[in-house]
């Protein structure tokens, strides 16, 4: 049997899942916690194969409980089930040591089929986070010289190109190049889009 803590703020939702996990014979729900730091107390005191968590809840987001979980107890393993599927909130679980992110809008069978495969030792990812993953990894490095950031922070100030000029001593040939190198590595057309690009990857 598959000994599982689940964790979620919402009575309802929370009584949801217990029930598709009740159906399951492999599975046996030997707690339920309502937020973080029940889930960190529970988790100690019952000492469950796997952990089923969500991530926003109050007193202890489901990050900071997963890593407080897995820091007492490194056998146990977390599965985060939210309804949260940003790239920020993806990696932040897997950092925080999350085996599984799975989505509540997910079919049942992909639940259980989820906690079944981290229960052995696997991984277990929603389609969809998977191919996030994927498209993040497969993101290309840019790169910008000092010159091109120290322009497009200008573009970002609404300058022109003679004001740019002016302020860094260049010409507005110069001040051009410089922006359609910066266009050329970012795969972008346009001053605005560049701008938006570049504060996207963190560049500005």
């Amino acid at each position: 049997m598959i000994r599982v803590l689940v964790v979620d703020d919402h009575p309802i939702v929370r009584a949801g899942i217990v029930s598709l996990l009740d159906s399951a014979d492999d599975i046996d729900v030997i707690g339920e916690a309502a937020d973080g730091l029940e889930a960190v107390t529970l988790a100690a005191t019952l000492e469950p194969d796997l952990v089923l968590m969500d991530l926003r809840m109050p007193e202890l987001d489901g990050d900071e409980a997963t890593s407080r979980i897995l820091a007492a107890q490194p056998g146990v393993r977390v599965i985060v089930l939210t309804t949260y599927e940003s790239d920020a909130s993806i990696l932040t679980a897997i950092e925080a040591g999350a085996s599984g992110y799975l989505l509540k809008a997910a079919p049942p069978e992909e639940i259980v089929a989820g906690i079944r495969s981290v229960a052995r030792g696997d991984v277990a990812l929603a389609p969809s986070i998977a191919a996030s993953l994927v498209r993040g990894m497969s993101r290309p490095t840019v790169t910008l010289s000092a010159r091109e950031t120290e322009v497009l922070r200008h573009v970002a100030d609404g300058r022109s190109n003679r004001e740019i000029a002016a302020q860094l001593h260049l010409s507005e040939a110069t001040v051009k190049t410089h922006l359609i190198h910066a266009f050329e590595k970012l795969g972008v057309g346009d001053r605005t889009r560049a701008v938006t690009k570049a504060m996207e990857l963190g560049l500005l």
